[in-house]
């Protein structure tokens, strides 16, 4: 066997990465055949005596065979599952299930642990490293608001006239899914009708705080108090100042007097407060008469671009202030409540609200409660419209996402699983039945 051969050979692993998985990787090794660059008389030699020299070859040194290292890792996987949706009979399961809460907190007994130190909100105070990531939360929900003002005179949204539903094209599905009234009597089919910017931005509000601290909003104060966007609010906690709603900025920590007592520290000795820097300017809505649509198809894919950077960057930065101030959802309806413990006002009217009295059941909110991003069918040729026999074939996406995606920017990775890029659309009926 010639030595220059086994120069030539190439040992390659494989390193196979399982996101999710806590199994260490398996290796699998690859080398090539040694009998390849055999001549004609050494094959000849090897068909007579196929055994013997069989048990003379021998494994190569790894010296001579250099090995090729190759990490294979996915973290967007193929065809992701939506979001299960949950009818109005069922409750919302919790963010972190009860039973790990109680095995953490035995836990936290069992090893006396040492008490963490008490975050800024629980005491009244401001995160200052978090007041720039407000004002740009802030912008970025009124640059999106503005930007689908505009996008919406060039690409046409449908809703329907009896549920929330809505489609992004110029025809509506043709899915039998409505559950709204008189659903049965038209066997599950919209009626479909020009969408405004409320269908895609689910106008959700909640009470405006003067002081987060302070005493639970009762049954009696739920029409003196005003609501606002719960994402405004969740700004103006975290350090946005706005005019037209104040809100009590503490200087010094509270002191507890009690479980949930507490009196505001004297801050008559303090000096006068430094001049702050100037903070950023806060964009403001644009009038809906004031609307001008792109001009050109450069200016609608610019737009459309700049439109997604702003949903990411608001999604990222609120997932950065709920973790510290805290959001409460209604585990039965989709009220929102931007503080530390939900409001008192008995106006819930999901399934069975008469056994709680109308109360909420509040749990700790997650992203999508606070921001719903409102799944829509995908649809790969706006000139074609979609099938109802095709349906397993479509995939969906946020609206926000797929406006702008018909209007000509380009895909983002993250929503490629969930709008099943990598699945082919059959021609015909026929061919979707030869589909396995």
């Amino acid at each position: 066997m010639d030595c220059g051969c086994l120069h030539s050979q190439l040992t390659t692993t494989v390193l196979v990465h399982s996101k999710g998985r806590s199994q260490p990787p398996k290796f699998r090794i690859l080398r090539c055949n040694p009998q390849l660059n055999l001549s004609s008389l050494d094959s000849m030699k090897q068909t007579c005596s196929g055994v013997a020299l069989e048990l003379k070859l021998r494994r190569p040194s790894e010296k001579l065979c250099p090995v090729q290292t190759v990490g294979i890792r996915c973290d967007h996987p193929q065809n992701a599952d939506l979001p299960r949706y949950y009818s109005r009979k069922e409750k919302k399961p919790f963010p972190i299930p009860i039973v790990e809460l109680r095995r953490a907190a035995r836990d936290r007994m069992k090893n006396r642990l040492p008490k963490r130190r008490v975050p800024p909100p629980k005491i009244g105070l401001v995160i200052k490293s978090l007041v720039p990531a407000a004002y740009n939360v802030f912008n970025a929900r009124m640059a999106v608001i503005n930007n689908l003002k505009r996008l919406l005179k060039v690409v046409t949204v449908n809703g329907c006239k009896w549920c929330n539903e809505i489609h992004v094209g110029p025809v509506g599905h043709p899915f039998k899914s409505c559950r709204g009234s008189q659903a049965s009597q038209r066997k599950g089919h919209h009626e479909w009708g020009k969408a405004v910017l409320e269908d895609i931005i689910v106008p959700l509000e909640c009470y405006h705080l003067y002081d987060r601290l302070g005493k639970r909003i009762t049954h009696e104060e739920r029409f003196s108090i005003p609501r606002i966007p719960a994402i405004v609010e969740l700004c103006i906690q975290a350090g946005v100042d706005l005019p037209e709603y104040p809100t009590k900025r503490r200087r010094k920590p509270i002191i507890w007097t009690g479980k949930n007592e507490f009196v505001d520290a004297d801050e008559s000795e303090l000096p006068d407060p430094e001049p702050e820097s100037p903070k950023p300017p806060i964009l403001a809505e644009i009038p809906d008469p004031e609307v001008e649509p792109p001009s050109s198809t450069e200016e609608t894919i610019l737009l459309a671009e700049e439109t997604l950077v702003a949903w990411e960057k608001m999604r990222a930065g609120a997932n950065k202030l709920i973790k510290m101030y805290p959001v409460r959802v209604c585990g039965y309806c989709p009220e929102v409540h931007v503080g530390p413990s939900g409001h008192k006002a008995q106006n819930c009217g999901a399934h069975k609200h008469q056994q709680r009295n109308g109360q909420h059941g509040w749990q700790t909110a997650v992203l999508d409660d606070l921001i719903p991003p409102r799944y829509v069918w995908h649809v790969p040729d706006v000139t074609q419209p979609l099938q109802r026999e095709l349906r397993s074939f479509y995939g969906q996406a946020p609206a926000v996402v797929e406006i702008c995606v018909q209007a000509g920017a380009e895909v983002p990775e993250q929503y490629k699983p969930t709008m099943r890029f990598d699945v082919g659309i059959p021609n015909s009926i026929k061919e979707a039945e030869m589909v396995v």
